[in-house]
């Protein structure tokens, strides 16, 4: 542990799998205390044995008065990182108006709940880092069958970059970490569903020009650096972690 945020009281969503696990795992290496969120409290089981500065809280992000309990709850934030999520696979023709309400509620919408819960208690002590994961997938390129998931997450970069130019005096930053293609459990998942895994993640290793997928831990780096004193000087920006694929 470097301390990089020691003491830091910190909320974090989407944290029973993936980027949104190994972010809740490294920023209580780091020093912070955690409460960990999902929809799925199986998932989170674990994370106290790993570390006793993280806090499972079953939360469904789409729920507003739910997520405003919670976070008041919480107490001040130094940091919120909102990384739950669903991936629509599609075109626009395989997208139905439930899939694209879907994407649109769990990839964005929940953003709106968390930070109008987070913000004000952000803005009374003039300090606090939120960090909303988007994806390359967005307004930075198109990838095929993402219609739904790219449009959401376009507008997960919109929201960042007008929040942070609200509140750009007030202490308060807001960035947006844009990942390429991350092996994580949901991508297994979407590899599995296709029926040939090889074929599948060989397509998902082409996109990235160094050859590789992307690892959670490297996307729970860059949060740590977003939340830290390291990038003080840095709102309503892109870090895009892709492997050169936006290149």
């Amino acid at each position: 542990m470097t301390g990089r945020l020691l003491d830091r009281r910190t909320f974090v969503t989407g944290a029973g799998q993936g980027i949104g696990r190994a972010i809740t795992l490294a920023f209580a290496r780091e020093g912070a205390s955690v409460i960990a969120a999902s929809r799925t409290e199986a998932k989170l089981r674990d994370l106290p044995a790993q570390s006793p500065a993280i806090t499972p809280l079953a939360l469904d992000v789409t729920d507003a008065s739910n997520v405003a309990r919670a976070i008041a709850d919480a107490g001040p934030l130094d940091a919120l990182v909102n990384c739950a999520g669903w991936v629509h696979d599609g075109t626009i023709l395989d997208c139905s108006a439930e899939d694209w309400a879907r994407s649109f509620d769990q990839n964005v919408t929940s953003m709106f709940h968390t930070i109008r819960a987070a913000l004000p208690g952000m803005l009374e002590r003039h300090r606090g880092s939120i960090i909303n994961v988007a994806s390359v997938a967005s307004s930075l390129t198109g990838v095929p069958r993402r219609a739904a998931y790219g449009a959401s997450k376009a507008a997960v970069i919109g929201l960042t970059k007008a929040i942070a130019r609200d509140i750009i005096t007030d202490g308060v930053r807001c960035n947006v970490l844009c990942p390429g293609t991350t092996l994580s459990p949901s991508l297994e998942a979407r590899m599995r569903a296709t029926g040939d895994m090889e074929q599948a993640r060989a397509m998902f290793v082409a996109r990235q020009p160094m050859g590789r997928l992307g690892t959670v831990e490297e996307m729970a780096a860059a949060a740590v650096y977003l939340a830290s004193d390291e990038s003080a000087f840095m709102t309503g920006n892109l870090l895009v972690v892709d492997g050169g694929q936006t290149l």
